[in-house]
């Protein structure tokens, strides 16, 4: 029979708690410390979120640079897709301005009447009267024929042509636009071969006159021919010129080219007539009236 179990008394209880807080604890395992991990490689490694606080101001500016892109792409793409750019532009354009021979009034042309201000010489004003339109037609006796061949390469579209007379009427001149065939590279390579071998002042090379009958030019042929100009354009498939004379019908032995004739001190009869005024005064009015047809045709619509 086991011996009766005793409690402990509360005395013996509060002796034994206090060896046990001040006995020392001794074990036969070592004692391990760990350090606190190293978290700086894998904070690293970790993708940081970027907080950026942008001004208002430059949040705007950030805003229409992307809009601004994007209109810029849009307008890229549309290009590309309806093939049209700078280049082809200008191309339309000379296209257009080719094309106005069957469009435009003839007035446009020619108008009725042309004023001449410092046109003549000395810087004498001219006015001049259209007398005469031809129908307009190819260039078969047009022009001489080492001018026609000369002119070959552009090819002959149409020919719109006019005469005038001065308000004294003893001037007659006819004034011609021919409407090639011709690209912008072709007509650039026929002006660079006028001018370097000055096909322009040669007077096997002329444009003829067109003689209206029951006019004061009715006289106006070939051996009346007193001056000249020629004037080939490369922002249109068009060479314009005119050839003046005497409007009596005589006949002229020594044509002279009109820049020639307006020289100072230059004696020919053309030139002390007044002919190369007359020829080169009417060219440039009817070439301008010419541009500012075209730019009317081909402007873009705001």
């Amino acid at each position: 029979m086991p011996p009766p179990r005793t409690e402990p008394s509360p005395e013996g209880i509060v002796e034994t708690t206090a060896r046990l807080h001040h006995r020392p604890l001794v074990s036969d395992r070592p004692v391990v410390t760990l350090a606190r991990p190293d978290t700086r490689a894998v904070e690293s490694a970790r993708p940081r979120r970027l907080a950026v606080r942008l001004h208002p101001r430059a949040a705007a500016a950030a805003v229409c640079l992307v809009l601004g892109l994007g209109l810029i792409g849009g307008a890229v793409t549309g290009s590309w897709l309806t093939g049209e750019d700078s280049g082809q532009g200008a191309r339309g354009a000379f296209a257009v301005a080719g094309s106005l021979w069957h469009s435009a009034p003839v007035d446009r042309f020619f108008p009725p009447t042309v004023d001449g201000t410092d046109a003549g010489p000395g810087g004498a004003d001219r006015t001049w009267t259209r007398i005469a339109v031809a129908p307009d037609s190819g260039c078969q006796d047009a022009f001489d024929p080492l001018l026609r061949q000369a002119l070959a390469p552009v090819g002959c579209l149409r020919l719109l042509r006019a005469t005038y007379t001065d308000a004294t009427r003893s001037h007659v001149t006819t004034v011609g636009l021919l409407f090639t065939r011709a690209d912008a590279a072709a007509m650039g390579a026929l002006k660079r071969r006028f001018e370097d071998g000055g096909l322009d002042r040669r007077t096997d090379l002329m444009p003829r006159p067109y003689a209206a009958k029951g006019t004061v030019a009715a006289g106006f042929g070939d051996a009346q021919r007193a001056s000249w100009t020629i004037s080939v354009r490369t922002d249109a498939p068009v060479v314009v010129y005119a050839v003046s004379g005497f409007a009596d019908g005589r006949t002229v032995s020594e044509p002279q080219p009109a820049a020639d004739a307006m020289k100072t001190g230059a004696t020919t009869a053309p030139a002390q007539a007044g002919l190369g005024d007359e020829a080169a005064g009417l060219a440039d009015r009817v070439e301008a009236a010419l541009r500012k047809t075209f730019a009317s045709a081909t402007e873009k619509p705001s």
